[in-house]
């Protein structure tokens, strides 16, 4: 085999070109994001709040397509920030005289919000509380001492919490509303099953079941949160996400080569009647038929009924992780990130330098949990960093030059971020180099409240972005660095012990079970995603190749097993057992053995295929 085609980067570059194509509802977000970043921006000019390229920046990485999503998370940072700007004011004035005190102070805070980023639900938005903290203690450095108090609380509640106004306002006339959004995924899922039941591919459909069901859970909540429709709809838009969602799955369970021409019909009919905003009407020639071919018609029933075929709601996650206080790499990534995060705080206070501070905000947005994750993210950073900052520079020099009014620098940003928010709202293997083309666009571009053609502030902030990349990169490759084939496992043992689950139901009721075959699925899909993370990390901490190739084949077999299990007549109890075995043993493998090709493939004969791939999938668990 030739070095091309054992390379990964060729699969790479291929997969980030398609991500960059258009797609449906793509354009529609990329307009708003810039026009609401545009908003901002001319906000911030006019009422004179500092670092609005900061501010521009959350929208960018905060906003989402649902518009009642939008609200609320805005409306939740704006009560965290408020409060936590509250609560920060007498730690300043402690820490004011005492630089060593306040240094701890921020690794205190910083570690327990990026440990909850890591361990609970609040995700994402830890992090950034972790930043705000960060941001207003150093700001003790740049505002005189009598003046920190209310100048730089007031600079870091201006800075955080007008987007989040503006996004709430924007949202509420210009958003998506869930439940429209939860439609035209129905639509997608019944199109994607008539395609595949017509015999012409099934790429979509497998595209559909990685996505699960978390998203359309969380727009049914806030659809009845926020009331965005009537009660009885939402109830079948609820009960139809489960079901579509056991429809691909049926069809996924049909032998290749096999076509339904009557089923993909009324998928198509189905999902035009909800392209009109309407609801599927019975039909009294839906038929009967065994196995996959009567779960697909008893699903398409399903659908015309008025709660949607289902009234079983997705189990609320908990706060806090189950490993929460067990798993170390949660501790270690908090660890990690706020040591890189100092780290860079003490080189430009050291050296003098405070206009290079955007090292310090690099370091909270560009860490992740795994070494492969953190250096594609370092990737798609510095990519975006020198693209963003080419776009910056190129209209300091020609286009800033000719702007008379705060107008005209508003009609910059929306062209500028117009590009990033179209790579912003692709798939996550490049979204985050949007996110970076554009806060690099808008740092060097924003400096002071109007136009500006400070070339100094644009250089340090770019050298600022790059210092926080080097940082973060010695410190995750070089300190408990954790391989993205740890995740990987752990990945694969979540979605084996959910088919272990769905082994020991009987028919009926594991037909229904959507909401665990959608763990499968996700879990699978993300198993993926971090294998091609493996091309990032440094070559000395990778696994060997043959381990690699053993959980990529044990992967596909896992997701090959799922159709079959889902609508078999009778399931083993061996059957449960080897699957429950074979994910109690992926987790804690040694990465250095690898299991043979020589396995023998599962048949076609379909009444023992099922056996045969769990025999396959305990053989690679095993190793």
């Amino acid at each position: 085999m030739t070095r091309t085609a054992e390379s990964p980067w060729g699969g790479i570059l291929r997969a980030a070109w398609a991500d960059l194509q258009p797609a449906p509802g793509r354009f529609a977000m990329t307009w708003r994001i810039a026009l609401l970043c545009a908003l901002v921006c001319g906000t911030a000019m006019l009422y004179k709040v500092p670092e609005s390229a900061i501010s521009c920046y959350l929208i960018i990485f905060l906003m989402r397509p649902n518009g009642a999503e939008n609200v609320g998370q805005a409306l939740g940072l704006i009560v965290l920030i408020s409060l936590i700007v509250l609560l920060i004011a007498p730690i300043i004035q402690l820490t004011a005289e005492q630089p060593l005190l306040r240094i701890a102070v921020i690794a205190a805070s910083s570690f327990a919000f990026l440990y909850l980023s890591s361990a609970s639900q609040l995700g994402e938005i830890g992090a950034i509380i972790a930043l705000v903290i960060a941001f207003v203690l150093t700001l003790v450095d740049q505002v005189p001492a009598g003046e920190i108090v209310t100048r730089g609380l007031l600079y870091a509640w201006q800075m955080a919490v007008m987007p989040m106004v503006m996004l709430a306002i924007f949202s509420m006339v210009l958003g998506t509303s869930p439940h429209r959004l939860l439609r035209e995924t129905l639509v997608e899922r019944l199109e994607a099953a008539a395609l595949a039941l017509s015999g012409r591919g099934r790429h979509a459909l497998h595209a559909a079941l990685e996505e699960g069901l978390e998203a359309s859970g969380k727009q049914v909540q806030l659809a009845r949160l926020f009331h965005t429709a009537p009660s009885r709809e939402i109830s079948w838009i609820s009960g139809a996400a489960a079901t579509t969602y056991r429809l691909m799955l049926a069809v996924a369970a049909l032998p290749a080569g096999l076509t339904d021409s009557v089923s993909a019909q009324r998928c198509r009919a189905m999902a035009a009647t909800l392209r009109r905003g309407g609801q599927p009407m019975p039909d009294s020639a839906a038929g009967t038929a065994e196995g996959a071919p009567g779960a697909i018609r008893q699903a398409l029933a399903d659908l015309e009924k008025d709660n949607g075929g289902s009234a079983l709601g997705a189990a609320k996650p908990p706060f806090l992780a189950p490993d929460a206080f067990t798993n170390t790499d949660h501790q270690r990534y908090a660890l990690k990130t706020t040591a890189a995060a100092i780290s860079c705080y003490l080189i430009y206070s050291l050296i003098d330098w405070q206009g290079i501070h955007t090292a310090m905000v690099t370091c909270y947005v560009a860490a992740l949990g795994t070494t492969g994750e953190t250096v594609h993210k370092l990737a798609l950073r510095i990519t975006g960093c020198l693209i963003g900052a080419m776009l910056g520079l190129g209209s300091i020099l020609y286009i800033i030059p000719h702007l008379q009014s705060v107008g005209g620098l508003m009609a910059l940003v929306f062209s500028g971020v117009l590009v990033a928010a179209w790579v912003a709202s692709g798939s996550e293997r490049i979204s985050y180099g949007g996110v970076q083309i554009g806060l690099a666009f808008l740092l060097t571009i924003l400096d002071g409240f109007g136009p500006s053609t400070d070339m100094d502030s644009a250089r340090d902030r770019v050298v600022g972005i790059l210092l926080g990349n080097l940082v973060v990169y010695l410190v995750f490759t070089q300190i408990w660095p954790k391989s993205a084939v740890a995740d990987v496992r752990e990945r694969l043992a979540k979605a084996l012990a959910a088919l272990a689950r769905l082994a020991t139901l009987d028919r009926a009721v594991r037909a229904q079970a959507v909401h665990d075959a959608a763990l499968v699925e996700t879990e699978l899909a993300r198993a993926r995603e971090a294998l091609a993370l493996l091309a990032f990390e440094p070559r000395h901490q990778r696994p060997p190749e043959g381990h690699v190739r053993r959980l990529r084949r044990l992967v596909e077999e896992a997701g090959a097993v799922l159709p079959p299990l889902m609508f078999a007549e009778s399931v083993p109890a061996e059957t449960a057992r080897r699957l429950a075995e074979a994910a109690a043993q992926v987790d804690r493998r040694d990465e250095g053995r690898s299991q043979p090709d020589a396995i023998p493939m599962p048949g076609d004969d379909q009444s023992d295929a099922l056996a045969r791939r769990t025999e396959r999938i305990a053989a690679l668990a095993a190793g």
